[in-house]
């Protein structure tokens, strides 16, 4: 059983809440991101769920007008910062060190920090709530509609604190991966032998460390003028509200990479397993990530085309927004090469691979039609847009996450999810994704803007809005069905450690993995080093059985859990929540900080009591 589970011994004071509070293990922090990501999408498919409702007919006044505003400014920034980013930094965290052969991340106190810096500060943007204070500008929040005189409540202050919050957690966590994935490969890994998964975490990882700081700035300069009486964005002090343009969009465009690479990493995973080949094309696939992550940077003022920049600057934005797609084209047609001729399994992963490569697609081609900017004059700020974006991280990063949750879930617990609740769950998830989105293209080109609370029937808007208000209720099927198959696994069949015969080094140990994850550190003779090995047994007439426990795990150092991580994540927690209160609580929170950060640097990595 021990070969199974994974488990071995820990010290008493390693069980109950107080295990996960002071956890330092990467594939517990992954549960964490993961569990707490799910949070979020429900209560940001809660929110869609109002503005849906809202707009299912004409003249409708089941909400008014602010918390309209409310509900699509909040849902769009749930849904972005508080469920795909932590949903992909899951999947980095459990997956990474168990694929590069390593038995953590390279630092793994400043990775729980991280998370609990996540928590805290989606926690204090909802607090919003409690005092109906709630940010209404949108999850871009345009000056100079951001300013006192035009927002005099306290919403935006709780938006912009919470993201500089939110944005720390994410450049340390980013930071970390860039270090593990550099640094701490198996013997044998390198670069052109890593899997596609770990190189899109790499740069995305780097997007990240690069992209924050400028959005950083951004967010202290509206912070500053509305607290402060600095002016930054205003224009009648001298100010320029299309700087925050700018600043939000040189973040905003790489941030799209940011949501989309992880996806893509993943079902450049779950492809080749599921058909029974290789990847087609490897470097092509590696090289076209790359491009994307430079190129990224030169295309932030497609965003801008209607602000009037010049046709100097709209055809620049033009050409280098056509010449993105020519990579992500490369990949398009190297998964399509990966499956051709292959022995193709429709397993549940495999369905929400292939559900993400046709939606891309679809997305991809909307881009191209709005990456021309005359007829962008035509689809900016209207449902076309929103198509766009849907397709792109609904159709792209939501999926690529479900191929990704269905595809290790039997690592990660050692039970297998129902296959047929899966497929189940597929099929109303995509039925409910196109009957939602499409029709959107249609609303947005007969000219409904992207931010209007109600509309008169004589528009003739009602039945694409009434058919996207129906597909949202296939989606939330879809979710019921998930979270039903989730739940059915507490009583699932325990399966082997490699139930789905895939190439990853992370399926040659048990499932769950142990605390440790190898008790010897693989050697990397290529690519699908897994696949290698079987073959090798399988050529030896011996095939590889179950993968046995360490004997004396404690053996192995391993870094001991700590509280500091939460200790300090709360100081830093109490700064933010101080500047929207009162300052005395952000000295108390930097007092805290300071206290956590000594007591941090002064704690032994590993305690006495271990004996590793």
């Amino acid at each position: 059983m021990a070969a199974i589970t994974g488990v071995i011994s820990r010290p008493t004071s390693y069980a109950g809440v107080w295990s996960w509070l002071t956890t330092v293990d990467h594939k517990r922090i992954a549960v964490l991101y993961g569990a707490t990501a799910i949070v979020f999408l429900i209560i940001a498919g809660v929110e869609a769920g109002v503005i849906r409702m809202q707009l299912a007919s004409a003249d409708n006044d089941l909400i008014g007008p602010g918390r309209f505003n409310q509900m699509f400014t909040m849902h769009a920034t749930v849904m972005i910062f508080m469920v795909i980013m932590p949903l992909s930094v899951s999947f980095f965290n459990f997956v990474i060190p168990l694929a590069i052969g390593a038995r953590d991340v390279a630092f793994p106190r400043l990775n729980a920090l991280s998370y609990w810096i996540f928590l805290f500060g989606a926690i204090l943007m909802h607090m919003a709530f409690l005092v109906d204070q709630v940010p209404d500008a949108g999850w871009f929040s345009y000056a100079n509609l951001t300013e006192k005189p035009f927002s005099v409540n306290r919403g935006l202050d709780y938006w912009s604190i919470s993201l500089l919050v939110l944005g720390s957690s994410s450049v340390a966590g980013a930071l970390n991966f860039v270090v593990t994935i550099i640094n701490m490969r198996a013997p044998g890994m390198s670069m052109m032998r890593m899997p596609v998964f770990v190189w899109m975490t790499l740069i995305t990882s780097l997007l990240l460390v690069l992209a924050f700081p400028v959005i950083t700035v951004g967010l202290i300069e509206l912070t500053m003028d509305r607290n402060f009486g600095t002016h930054f964005f205003i224009p009648a002090e001298g100010g320029d509200p299309i700087l925050w343009q700018h600043l939000f969009w040189v973040f905003g465009h790489p941030e799209v990479y940011i949501l989309i690479l992880p996806a893509m990493g993943i079902v450049s995973e779950v492809l080749p397993t599921f058909s029974g080949k290789p990847l087609f094309g490897y470097p092509f696939i590696i090289f076209s990530g790359i491009v994307i992550g430079i190129m990224g940077w030169a295309v932030w003022s497609h965003h801008m085309f209607t602000v009037g920049l010049g046709p100097v600057a709209n055809s620049v934005f033009t050409i280098t927004t056509m010449l993105i797609g020519v990579p992500t084209g490369i990949k398009i047609f190297n998964w399509i090469g990966t499956m051709w001729k292959g022995a193709v399994e429709f397993t549940s992963p495999m369905l929400f691979a292939l559900g993400f490569v046709a939606l891309f697609i679809v997305g991809g081609l909307s881009g191209v039609s709005h990456a021309v900017s005359p007829s962008d004059f035509q689809q900016q700020d209207t449902y076309y847009i929103v198509a766009h974006l849907h397709y792109v991280l609904f159709g792209g990063s939501i999926f690529g996450a479900f191929a990704g949750i269905y595809y290790w879930y039997p690592k990660l617990t050692g039970r297998m999810l129902s296959e047929t609740l899966g497929k189940l769950n597929f099929w109303l998830m995509f039925i409910g994704m196109n009957l939602t989105f499409f029709p959107m293209h249609f609303l947005g080109l007969n000219g409904m803007p992207r931010r209007i609370y109600t509309y008169s029937a004589e528009f003739g808007w009602e039945n694409m809005n009434q058919l996207a208000s129906l597909g949202y209720i296939v989606l939330f099927l879809s979710f019921v069905v998930f979270f039903v198959n989730i739940w059915q696994t507490r009583n699932a069949r325990r399966v082997s450690h490699d139930p789905w015969d895939a190439p990853g080094l992370e399926w040659s140990i048990a499932s769950p993995p142990p605390a440790y994850n190898f008790a010897e550190i693989p050697q990397v003779e290529g690519l699908d080093q897994y696949w290698i090995d079987k073959q090798k047994a399988r050529d030896a007439g011996t095939p590889l059985t179950e993968p046995e426990a360490l004997v004396d795990p404690d053996s192995i150092h391993m870094p001991s859990p700590s509280y500091w991580p939460v200790f300090t994540a709360v100081g830093v927690a109490l700064i933010g929540g101080g500047l929207l209160s009162h300052y005395a609580i952000s000295f108390v929170g930097g007092a805290i900080t300071m206290m956590g950060v000594i007591g941090w640097g002064n704690e032994p990595a590993t305690a006495p009591s271990d004996h590793h």
